[in-house]
This record gives C-alpha cells, structure tokens and sequence, in this order.
C-alpha cells in the first residue's frame, strides 16, 4: 500500500510540454519565414478572395446538379450577351411580339376599363352590367377541357343550389368561429367527411386523420409543403430542405418551393409516364423532407406508384404527400365500380399528407379544397400562432386569415346533396365518357394516347402531325384543350359537361387531323407556332421571362 505521506508522482505533462515547445517555435519561425516575403494586403486579401472563389464554385456546381451542365452553360452564355444594349433591346422587342401573340390583342381589351370609381353609385343597376360583361365570355359549356365540372345549365338544378347555399351564407367567416359556428361545423363535417372517402376509417390510417379547407389545390399543396418542412425540422432538425417531385407532378410543388426556400429536384417519369421510385430514391439525402406522388397527374390521367412511394418515404421517414386535387371525388367511386385502381389513400403506410379538391368532381363551388394530415401532429406545423401581437393573441391554420363562410356553406350542401350514390352515378358517367374518347382517340390512326389513363384525363399526340396545329384547329370549332409539353401532346380533362357530347368531340377530332394533314402549317391567329417555339427553345429562361411578362402584362 502506497505511503500517503509521499508526494504524488509526478505529471508527464511539463516533459510534453518541453518536448512540443520546440516544434512549435521552429514551425512558427519557418511560416513567418514563408510569409515575410508577401505583402501584408495580399495576406489579408488573399483568403478573402479564395472564399469568394470556393462559394462561387459550390454554387455553379449545384446549379449544375440541379440544371444540367448544357442548360448552365446556355444561361450564362445567353446572359452575357444581354449584357450588350442592342441585343438586349432586341430580344425585348421580339420577346413583346410573342407576349402580344399569346394574349391574341388582350392589351386592346384592356382599353376603356374603369380605373376609378363612379362618382355616383349605381345601385341594382349594376346587375345589368354583370349580365352584360357576362356575355362577353367564351361559351364554355362542354367544350373546355375541364374548368367546369357540374353538368348542365348554370340557372339550373346543381348550380342553382350551391348558389343560394353560398349566398345565405355569404357574410360569414370562420375566423370568427364564436360567431358563425354554422360554418365552423360545415367546414369540420366537409373535412370528416372526405378523410372517409380517403381510408381514414381503415385501420392502417391510424385514426387521427385530420385538416382543414383551402381556397383551392394549390393552397393545399402549399400547406402541406409548409407543413411537411416544419415538421421535418421539428423531428429530424433539417435546417437546408429539399424536396423530391417527378416532373408530371403540379406546378404548385415549384411554387411552394420557391415560396418556402426549399431546394426541389424534379425527377423523369418512367416509360409508362409514372413516378420512377428508382430515381427518387437515388436523390433522397439527410435534407430531404418531402417526396410527392400523384393519383392522378395533371398531365396524363396516370396514377403514380403510392405504395411503393409509400414504403420509401416509410423506410427513410420522411414525408409524403399524395396529390388527389382531381382524383378524390372519383378514385373511391370507380374502385366501386370496378375499375383496376391501385392503392392510393391514407390506407398506404407512409403517406402523411393529402390534397383534394371539392371544387373539382366534388361540384362544389370554386374556391373549395381540402389539406388532410395523417395526425395532428403532424398538422399543428401548418398553424401560424403570434403571441407578442398588440392586437391580441392571434392563430391561424392557413394561408388565408379571413375566409368566405358561403364558399363552405356551397361544398357542405354539394356533398350532402350528391350523398355517394350521386357520386358513384357521376363517376360512372364520366368514366364511361373517357374510355369512349380513349377509344376514339386511339381509332385515329395519326394520333396515340400517351401512356394508359386511369381516370379521366385523355392525353394524346402525333408522330405524323403538329399536334399544337391540331389543336388550333380545335379551338376554332370552340374547343378549349390543354397544350403539354414532353411529349408534345394535349389533352382533355372530361367532366360532365363532356357526357352529352362525345361524339361531336371525336367527330371534331377526326376532322381537325384531317385538316392538319391535308394543309400543314400554322393557321392564322393560331399559338401552335409558340408552343413549338417554347417546346424546342434550349434556354429555359427565356421561355421563363416569356410567361412572367405575359402575366406581368395579363393581370
């Protein structure tokens, strides 16, 4: 046993010390050495320019990675040019001339529109000017490719009763749910309601789905985006965000991605123009929030692989959003019916989001959509709550603060009216019509279907033809279609405004093929010159500048 009186033995820490002292003198001597023969600003500048230079670089190369080399190559070049005052002014010439051209002289139209005030009111008057500018719109009935989906007359049966829902209810608000609790109701009843029709009964669903309603699908995309970020920052502390979306996937996700700082890589569909989970999988990293399917895309009328996007997201837990803006008021009717539908619901592990429109196939009135949530959980990162305002203590749970109570009113007595047997007749209706055009498309010899629609959207394009000359053909027999690009195509989006008509739309096609056929070309006041133009254009910023100044000039 060691003596407690003897000093404790001794640390080794000084004979390190002695030993390292050396190094370090001759290492400081021989870096001074090195460094006398610079100047002192070049030290102080030096650094500071290698920073500059590293950070330039790692940003050209994510733009790279994001945009592909050709693509960052175009835009830098295209940008140097403009640098040169006559080519600048010169683009901005021709780029007008195509703005003029997209909006067929809607600059004239502009001419004459008030921008004051009347100095005297005109009272019901003014009835007679709505009835009036009313007449001045396209006759839409069943000759645009969606847009309006209640069949019929607009004075009449649906219409009429979703009118006077939302006008009995027009001065309400939810933000106020003391006041109008009517409303409040509406909106929970409407939200149970659709999560029913989406697996939240299954017992895979877990039991908590819930959410609210929004002005629209790109709101509720939007909400989901923010939400999904939130929540991934609350759970896994992602602080740089990303999302994955295959490139059939809405524009809303671009949107959001922008709204919300949020990188967003957009992958290629597989040959059946699906999601292709092998190339999701390959871009998912540490950051990555969200991945996004489809059921079905805008596009095509093709449902993306949910349960396999599912158990991906499931598998690297992170989120994932299901976007039934069209497909929610058919998809669970057509499974009724028979149709070979795959799994798209909550029902799907690892689906914590979903998107559907009312204002769609539900019939309810525009400006009605739903954002529904796998748990509460998950949904109390849309919510905004101040604490610090001096107005009060202040939450909301969405974009909008103040929200029109008559809108609610119109989709609570839409659903209701309908019940599912009103909504399993539509769906069998529609559905019918869409495999007849279908078929009627693919008897065309000139045209092919791109890919295999599952519901009721028909996308079709020409190895032989223009298709965006056909389509000029189709708008001068008052046809309103939906120009796509990779593959050039256009499509429909069949509604019950189509049911009636069908074979007027084929017949119409037949002829408007022929007609391309027989004279190739570009017809007067035709686009398809600029959607062709748009379609080839190799710089992509400049198609980008195109629609900002027709927007810019539009609105």
């Amino acid at each position: 046993m060691a003596d407690p009186s003897s000093p404790p033995p001794s640390s080794p820490f000084p004979l390190l010390l002695s030993s390292v002292t050396p190094f370090l003198l001759h290492a400081r001597a021989s870096a001074n050495s090195f460094l006398s023969q610079y100047e002192p600003l070049a030290l102080l500048v030096g650094p500071l320019l290698a920073l500059i230079v590293a950070r330039t670089l790692r940003s050209l190369i994510g733009v790279v990675q994001e945009q592909g080399l050709k693509a960052t190559l175009l835009g830098i070049f295209m940008s140097c040019i403009k640098l040169v005052p006559a080519v600048k002014r010169h683009i901005d010439a021709e780029k007008q001339k195509v703005v003029d051209k997209m909006q067929s002289g809607g600059k004239s139209k502009r001419e004459g529109w008030r921008t004051m005030l009347p100095a005297l009111g005109l009272g019901n008057g003014v009835i007679d000017l709505l009835k009036e500018e009313k007449r001045n719109d396209v006759a839409w009935q069943g000759k645009c490719s969606g847009t309006v989906y209640i069949g019929g007359n607009e004075c009449e049966g649906h219409f009429s009763l979703i009118n006077e829902a939302c006008s009995m209810f027009s001065h309400t608000n939810p933000l106020h749910l003391d006041v109008f609790q009517s409303v409040v109701r509406f909106e929970a009843e409407v939200v149970a309601m659709t999560a029913a029709l989406l697996g939240s009964q299954e017992k895979a669903s877990g039991g908590q789905v819930c959410g609210n309603m929004t002005s629209g699908g790109t709101e509720s995309i939007l909400l989901a985006v923010k939400t999904s970020r939130d929540y991934m920052k609350a759970t896994k502390g992602i602080t740089s965000p990303e999302m994955i979306i295959p490139v059939s996937a809405h524009s809303a996700y671009d949107k959001a991605a922008q709204y919300f700082n949020i990188k967003l890589w957009r992958v290629p569909v597989n040959k059946d123009f699906q999601a292709d989970v092998k190339a999701i999988r390959r871009h998912i990293n540490r950051n990555t929030i969200l991945i996004v399917g489809s059921a079905p895309g805008f596009p095509h009328g093709i449902i993306d692989p949910i349960e396999e996007l599912g158990a991906l997201a499931s598998s690297y837990n992170i989120c994932f959003h299901v976007d039934l803006c069209l497909g929610g008021f058919v998809l669970p009717f057509a499974c009724k019916l028979g149709y070979p539908i795959p799994t798209f619901d909550f029902s799907v592990k690892g689906v914590t989001s979903i998107s559907v429109d009312v204002h769609k196939y539900g019939l309810a009135p525009k400006g009605t959509s739903i954002v529904l949530y796998r748990n509460h959980d998950i949904r109390k990162h849309q919510f905004v709550a101040v604490t610090e305002w001096s107005g009060g203590l202040y939450v909301s749970p969405t974009v909008a603060g103040s929200r029109p109570g008559g809108l609610i009113a119109g989709a609570w007595a839409a659903m209701m009216s309908l019940g599912q047997e009103g909504y399993l007749q539509n769906t069998k209706e529609i559905m019918e019509a869409s495999k007849k055009i279908q078929r009627g498309v693919e008897e065309i010899q000139e045209l092919f279907v791109v890919g295999k629609p599952d519901m009721t959207l028909v996308a079709f394009g020409s190895d032989f033809l223009d298709i965006f000359e056909v389509n000029d053909v189709m708008s001068s027999k008052g046809w309103h279609l939906n120009a796509l690009q990779r593959p050039n195509s256009i499509h429909i989006c069949v509604t019950l405004q189509h049911v009636p008509v069908v074979d007027n739309f084929i017949k119409d096609l037949w002829e408007s093929v022929q007609t391309v056929k027989a004279n190739p070309g570009p017809i007067s006041g035709g686009l398809a010159p600029i959607y062709g133009a748009a379609g080839r254009m190799p710089d992509r910023g400049m198609v980008n500048e195109l629609l900002v100044s027709y927007m810019d000039s539009a609105c």
